[in-house]
């Protein structure tokens, strides 16, 4: 199987009632937290920052691992990490640089949130309310530690 890892930002409003989400076009029509495929010879950090900014228009700085989801498609031979970071909003103007891959971005209600994306057994919202992940190292060095 090829493995294809996958990188989303979890962004939650200043009162946590809502999530900033994307609204992906084509085929796909799915509503997902920013994020995207990690390109040969980024770091996962590197990944998610360059993906928030193109889908999102905003700089983040990536805090810690929230959540991890495997997604295996036996029919495509594709195994798929998908790797959900805690982040924070430092800078940018909210707005997609990719309108050909994401229709809209938006802030969505945690109870709608949770529907749109069915993926994480206690919905989307229970990864806010828990407020705390795994740190995330490269080479050695810990970044993202929550301020």
């Amino acid at each position: 199987m090829n493995r294809i890892d996958i990188v989303y930002a979890l962004l939650p409003s200043d009162d946590g009632s809502r999530i900033l989400m994307v609204h992906n076009t084509g085929s796909r029509n799915t509503w997902t937290l920013p994020g995207g495929t990690v390109e040969q010879g980024e770091t996962l950090q590197e990944a998610l920052i360059r993906e928030v900014k193109e889908e999102a228009g905003l700089d983040i700085k990536v805090l810690d691992v929230a959540a991890i989801n495997e997604l295996r498609t036996p029919e495509s031979s594709k195994h798929y990490l998908l790797i959900t970071f805690h982040a924070k909003i430092i800078g940018g103007q909210l707005g997609t640089n990719v309108p050909e891959e994401v229709a809209e971005v938006e802030w969505i209600e945690l109870p709608r949130a949770d529907l749109l994306m069915p993926y994480y057994q206690k919905g989307i919202s229970s990864l806010i309310q828990q407020q705390k992940g795994v740190p995330y190292f490269d080479e050695g060095v810990q970044y993202g530690e929550k301020e």
